[in-house]
């Protein structure tokens, strides 16, 4: 289901669209009206993406050694909120474009990629024939995930660190290119962490470490468009590149086996969205030929405060942690390595 694979586009998780009433059918009230609705339609998924991504940098606030190193697989969910399921559509914002039968009020809550139209909601599309006659057609809007009861905007990655001496640790993190008949997607981070207390005399009798870290993030997604679209062209596709930065202060316990690890942070990201190809009225819709429609972004900056645990057997680690924040998160990570 389109909808299914669009949630693995995005980091295993984020754009959903129904086959039947895709985002790319609003191109006939116009360009501008079908951005609009994209804007405020997108923007919670991508947003929430940008927190589950940003999970499980750190494990504990002491660095690690001249070549030390820790191997892990690491899992993330961002917990999805009542109010990030839907936005407030106003018809008096668009061109052409009502609610089917609407009388009077001319707003009303309608579902995000994150939520879910139940039940439907039909909107009437007004656009100009090839004779320049004034048409109408109704059309369902896009539901969201919410109809498949997903809650959770999930990501994975491989991520590996290793020490280079004075408190200072070099991480990275990935997800190898996926591409199958209609999805690519990849992902790319770069991590610096370094650790204060290691610069202090009484390191070694300190019962904590604390520690900075700076990071950034990079995804990329494309998916095809052209065998679920309801409109001829070619070409037709789905593109996002989704960009974060994360500055974090860290603590954490200095213990043989089980150690607690916490800090506050501020996340800083963009994620753009871009519907590209060529698209042409069918099914009874006709209008201008358009290519490359449009263009929609969602920014995130905010303060998340983190609490974890980690569990330390020789040379096998396990740790789980909890973010507070726009959108909550939660982790998990299976570590290899040694200090």
């Amino acid at each position: 289901m389109k909808k299914i694979s669009l949630l693995v586009l995005l980091c295993l998780a984020t754009i959903s669209l129904k086959a039947q009433n895709d985002l790319d059918a609003l191109l006939a009230a116009g360009v501008e009206d079908a951005q609009r609705f994209a804007n405020d339609y997108l923007a919670p998924g991508t947003n929430g993406l940008m927190y589950s991504m940003n999970s499980n940098w750190f494990n504990t606030a002491e660095a690690k050694p001249l070549g030390g190193f820790e191997i892990s697989i690491i899992a993330n969910a961002a917990s999805v909120k009542s109010e990030n399921k839907s936005f407030l559509m106003n018809t008096a914002d668009y061109q052409n474009v009502k609610f089917e039968n609407e009388s009077g009020n001319s707003a009303k809550m309608v579902a995000t990629v994150l939520g879910d139209n139940d039940p439907a909601i039909f909107v009437d599309i007004e656009y100009k024939d090839p004779l320049g006659i004034t048409r109408t057609t109704t059309i369902e809007l896009p539901t969201g995930i919410g109809s498949e009861n997903i809650n959770l905007l999930p990501t994975a990655f491989i991520q590996g660190a290793i020490g280079l001496s004075k408190g200072i640790e070099l991480k990275a993190r990935f997800v190898p290119k996926i591409k199958t008949d209609d999805v690519d997607i990849s992902m790319y981070g770069a991590g610096l962490q370094f650790e204060m207390t290691k610069w202090l005399p009484a390191d070694k009798v300190l019962p904590v470490a604390i520690s900075g870290l700076v990071a950034y993030t990079h995804l990329d997604g494309s998916y095809d468009l052209s065998s679920a679209s309801t409109l001829e062209g070619e070409n037709q596709r789905l593109e996002n590149g989704t960009n974060t930065w994360l500055f974090q202060l860290i603590a954490s316990t200095k213990l043989p086996v089980i150690n607690f690890y916490g800090g506050i942070g501020y996340i800083k990201g963009e994620s753009k969205s871009d519907l590209l190809g060529t698209y042409r009225g069918t099914s009874g819709i006709f209008y201008e030929e358009v290519t490359d429609p449009f263009s929609v972004s969602s920014e995130v900056s905010s303060v998340r405060g983190t609490l974890g645990t980690k569990l330390k057997l020789g040379f096998f680690r396990l740790n789980a942690e909890y973010h507070v924040s726009e959108f909550n998160a939660f982790s998990v990570g299976l570590n290899f390595g040694f200090r």
